[in-house]
Order: C-alpha cells, then sequence, then structure tokens
C-alpha cells in the first residue's frame, strides 16, 4: 500500500523538477529520489512534454519516466531535431519505439510536412499509433516492420519492461521478459519515392542492429536531397554481436559524401537539468567510435553543427 504522504512528495517534486526556476538541488532529486521511487513505484499518467504534446506513460519505463520526470527525452537529440525541421519537411523514425520523436517530427513539420515511423514491435506500434491520434497527428504515416539490408526474419528480445527502448535483435543470454519474430525489410522497400527524395532527417535507433539497416539504406544514399541529415545511435558492443563494425558504418557513409559529428547523450537523470539548460551542439568526430554514441552524418564540412 502506498503512503499517501510519500506519493505527495514525489508530486512535489516532480513538479520543482520540472517547472521551478533556477537549478538548485534539481539534479540530486531526480537522480537520488525521483528517479528509483517512479521506476520501483510506477505511475500510469498522461503527461505532457515541454513542447506541449500528451503521451500515455508508464514511469516503470525509462524514456517513459523520464518524459514524466522532465518533459522531455534525450534533450541534446530533441533540441537539434528543432533546430532542423521546419514546416513541409520529410522526416524519418526507424526505431520509433512509443512515438515521442514522431509526434515532435509532426508538430515541427506541420500540414504540409510528413513523418514517417518504422517500428519492429507491435506493442509499440500500437502506443506510437494512440499517441498520434491523442495529438491529432494527421501528417505521420506509421510502417510496422523491421528494417535490415535483406528481407528476413528476425527475432526481438526484450530483456525487461524497465528498459523497453531496449528491445534487440541482439542475442541475450538472461531471462527474456517476451520474444517476437517479424519479416523485415531494407529501408528503401518501405519508403515512397516523394519520401526518399524528400527526407531532411533520418533517425536510426535500432539497438545494435544499425549496421544492417545502413547497409540496406546505401543504396538510396546518393538520391537523398543534398541537405539531408542522418543520425545514427552507434552501440560498438552490442554491433559485434551481431558480426557489424561502427568504423565500416562510418566508412559507408563518408564513401557518400558524408562527414561524422558525434552529439553527446547522457541517460543519467542528474545531467538532465544542465541538459535542458544549456543544449549541446554536434561535434566533428575523426576518431573510431569505441562506446555508445549518437552520431550525426551531414554533408556540411564544418568543426561543428549549428
Amino acid at each position: 500500500m502506498r503512503n499517501p504522504g510519500s506519493e505527495a512528495l514525489v508530486s512535489l517534486g516532480r513538479w520543482y523538477v520540472r517547472h521551478a526556476p533556477g537549478s538548485i538541488c534539481k539534479a540530486s532529486l531526480a537522480a537520488e529520489h525521483l528517479n528509483a521511487r517512479l521506476r520501483d513505484h510506477p505511475r500510469r499518467r498522461v503527461t505532457r512534454t515541454r513542447f506541449g504534446a500528451r503521451f500515455g506513460v508508464d514511469t516503470q519505463d525509462l524514456i517513459q519516466r523520464y518524459l514524466y520526470m522532465f518533459g522531455v527525452w534525450e534533450p541534446h537529440m530533441t533540441h537539434w531535431l528543432q533546430s532542423r525541421l521546419r514546416p513541409g519537411d520529410t522526416f524519418i523514425d526507424v526505431g520509433a519505439n512509443v512515438g515521442y520523436y514522431g509526434v515532435l517530427a509532426s508538430r515541427l513539420v506541420g500540414d504540409g510536412g510528413h513523418v514517417v515511423t518504422v517500428e519492429a514491435s507491435p506493442v509499440f506500434h500500437r502506443r506510437l499509433l494512440q499517441h498520434a491520434q491523442l495529438n491529432d497527428c494527421r501528417n505521420i504515416r506509421a510502417v510496422n516492420a523491421a528494417v535490415s539490408d535483406s528481407r528476413k526474419k528476425l527475432t526481438f528480445i526484450l530483456a525487461s519492461s524497465k528498459n523497453t527502448g531496449a528491445t534487440s535483435i541482439v542475442p541475450y543470454e538472461g531471462p527474456a521478459e517476451s520474444t517476437f519474430e517479424i519479416e523485415a525489410r531494407p529501408l528503401p522497400e518501405l519508403l515512397k519515392p516523394a519520401e526518399i527524395t524528400n527526407a531532411r532527417v533520418i533517425k536510426i535507433d535500432v539497438e545494435g542492429a544499425e549496421g544492417g539497416v545502413v547497409r540496406g539504406l546505401a543504396p538510396m544514399l546518393d538520391k537523398l536531397r543534398q541537405d539531408v541529415e542522418i543520425t545514427v545511435e552507434v552501440t560498438p558492443s552490442r554491433m559485434a554481436q551481431l558480426g557489424d563494425s561502427a568504423t565500416e558504418l562510418v566508412e559507408t557513409m563518408c564513401e557518400h559524401g558524408f562527414h561524422a559529428y558525434r552529439l553527446v547523450n547522457d541517460y543519467a537523470p542528474e545531467s538532465y537539468p544542465a541538459a535542458l539548460r544549456s543544449p549541446r551542439v554536434p561535434v566533428r568526430w575523426r576518431g573510431p567510435v569505441s562506446d555508445e554514441s549518437d552520431l550525426i552524418f551531414s554533408r556540411a564540412d564544418a568543426e561543428t553543427l549549428p
């Protein structure tokens, strides 16, 4: 049985972290109290993001918990997309989860723009459709499919509901909470010709399967608009388990005229208050990719992407 007094304190702490001016104690409050409490004593609510969209959340899950606590997921990436997408643009989200970036992009590109979300999990796909409807996003085309370099059947594994974003085809030796199979296809086969030629940003977050997605994407790279930018969450250790390498991925992009930039991404709750105050910009990356990294590939040749 929950203690009403403790619940009230959690609500007050969450209000302070989200809405109070300044930054005093916000990082420690989020990290030392709110995060674990909301994970272990989950709340199911409809919460509003900082850009005004509504999401139904279960705070047991990492992404949904951060939306509830902070009103944002991945603040640096969110800020970067807000600086990129304009009315009339097309945004493609591979590994869309419950639709956070799809709904954000839907608002940015407007009625004249288009959003394509590609999500393998039937459960997440249904949640994404619910969030699109909740926010009256009529410019989203939601595709329930997996993406790879060829047509094949893939098995996805969810290790824990505490981090549904980690659902992956990478082999997992521990007890799996759930699994599902789905047919995978190369991304060009899932997109309409106009979606390919008009794409302003393509976002790929597939938990270790990014090597296959980029190989399947390679034949259409030269058909994309000149100012297209492609962001890939690269996880070298998980890629290696599938026989892929981050080096090969970067080389593929560079062969097609793209330069690599790295965008800071810290999942620690104590990092969010500072990230919201001072979002970072992508910085040119020339070295090997050895750790999990958000890479942005652009034809712009600079030290930072404004």
